[in-house]
C-alpha cells in the first residue's frame, strides 16, 4: 500500500470511531491519561519559564483534550498563553473538538503539511498521535521548521516496549485480548480497536523515538514511561 493511501485509511478510521472516542477511551484508560497530560504540560511549562507564550500547536489533536489541559495547566501557573491551535487530518474529530471546545481555534491538516509560519510555535505538542502518522521522521522536520529556537515539542506515546517480565506480559494481555474487544463493543468497530496494539507492536522504542527527533535537530530534556511503560512522555528542545 502506498504512503498517501495507508495515511488516509488511518484518517478514515478515525472519522468511523469519532462520535464513541471520548467514552473509549476514558474506559480503556482509566482515566490514567488525564494525569500524563497533567505532567507533561506542568513539566513544559516549567522548563520553558516564560509568563507569556504566542502560541501552542497541538497536533492530531483529536477530540481536544490535551488543549484543554496546556490552557488549564497555564491558568494554575498564571500563564499568558495567546493562542492554542488544534490541528488534526480527521474532520470527524475536529467536529467533536468543536462542540466541546467552541472557543478554541481548529485547523484540519496533515502532521506532514503544517499550516503556520517557520520558527511560530513555542509549544508542539502531539498526544497518541505520532504513531499514526505514515511518514514520521517528515513529521519531525516540519515540527522543527515550525517551532522557535529554544522551544519545545512534546510527544505522549504508547511506545513500543522491549521489555520482558510479568508486567510486560500482563499490559501485551491488556493491549491484544482487553483493550480491542472493550473498544470494539463501545465504538461497534472491533477493527479500529484491534490497530491499536498492532501499530504499538510495530512502533518504535522510547529510546529510538528519540534518535528520530535528535535528526530533526531536538535535543531531549524529559523522557520517562508510566503506568507499566505503557505511555511515554518525551520532551525535546529545539537546538
Amino acid at each position: 500500500m502506498q504512503t498517501n493511501d495507508k495515511q488516509e485509511k488511518i484518517i478514515d478510521m478515525f472519522n468511523e470511531i469519532a462520535p464513541t472516542y471520548d467514552r473509549a477511551n476514558r474506559i480503556l484508560s482509566m482515566g490514567i491519561d488525564i494525569s500524563w497530560r497533567k505532567k507533561a504540560c506542568s513539566i513544559t511549562y516549567n522548563n520553558y519559564n516564560k509568563q507569556e507564550i504566542k502560541l501552542i500547536a497541538d497536533i492530531a489533536c483529536g477530540t481536544g483534550d490535551m488543549m484543554n489541559y496546556w490552557q488549564k495547566e497555564a491558568t494554575k501557573k498564571e500563564i499568558k498563553i495567546e493562542k492554542i491551535l488544534g490541528i488534526d487530518p480527521s474532520f470527524g474529530m475536529v467536529e467533536v473538538a468543536k462542540k466541546k471546545f467552541p472557543d478554541f481555534n481548529f485547523v484540519i491538516s496533515n502532521a506532514t503539511d503544517i499550516p503556520l509560519e517557520n520558527e511560530s510555535v513555542d509549544i508542539l505538542s502531539i498526544s497518541y498521535g505520532i504513531r499514526n502518522v505514515v511518514e514520521r521522521q517528515k513529521a519531525f522536520f516540519e515540527f522543527a521548521r515550525v517551532i522557535k529556537k529554544g522551544g519545545y515539542v512534546v510527544i505522549l506515546e504508547f511506545t513500543k516496549d522491549d521489555k520482558k517480565g510479568i508486567i510486560s506480559s500482563l499490559k501485551r494481555f491488556y493491549l491484544n485480548k482487553v483493550l480491542p474487544f472493550i473498544g470494539g463493543l463501545i465504538s461497534k468497530n472491533y477493527k479500529a480497536y484491534r490497530y491499536l496494539p498492532d501499530s504499538i507492536e510495530g512502533f518504535l522504542t522510547s529510546s529510538m523515538l528519540q534518535k528520530e527527533l535528535n535528526i530533526a535537530g531536538f535535543e531531549t530534556e524529559y523522557a520517562k514511561s508510566f503506568s507499566m511503560n505503557i505511555c511515554t512522555l518525551i520532551i525535546a528542545k529545539k537546538c
